[in-house]
């Protein structure tokens, strides 16, 4: 008997300003989806195994979806995704300047939450309130 597919009542979003390079869109979605894997367990599947018994490294359950946004739309998403405590990620136009993890963390400590100059939010969670949160976004093309 084939198993059916699994059908999710979460979602992973990415939201990505819509002035980045392209270098910086892939850049910014992996630092993001990092932070998703490291503090929700859930998300991440079992690991992988070829045919020849050849192990890899467990991957996400369920799909990420991609949508790109203006900076304000991107401003008025993190403020949603505050307000519903949702688990999530930044990366802010500051991470490109610096080229360590600890230089990274220090520059979004230096900015107050409203001033974030934001390039892009991860979040995770009920798929209702994601959709909420990328309200206004579209999907990356």
């Amino acid at each position: 008997m084939d198993e059916q597919p699994l059908r999710f009542d979460t979602k992973i979003a990415v939201l990505l300003r819509d002035d980045l390079a392209p270098w910086q869109r892939l850049n910014v979605t992996s630092f993001l989806v990092s932070g998703l894997g490291s503090q929700v367990p859930e998300v991440i599947g079992a690991p992988y195994e070829d045919a020849d018994g050849v192990a890899y490294l467990p991957m996400f359950r369920q799909p990420v979806l991609v949508f790109e946004a203006t900076k304000e739309v991107l401003r008025a998403a993190h403020a949603r995704v505050l307000s519903r405590s949702l688990p999530r990620a930044v990366f802010t136009a500051d991470l490109f300047a610096t080229g360590n993890d600890t230089d990274n963390r220090a520059a979004v400590r230096a900015v107050p939450t409203g001033d974030l100059d934001l390039v892009g939010l991860a979040v995770y969670g009920p798929k209702g309130g994601v959709d909420k949160v990328v309200k206004g976004a579209r999907m990356h093309p």
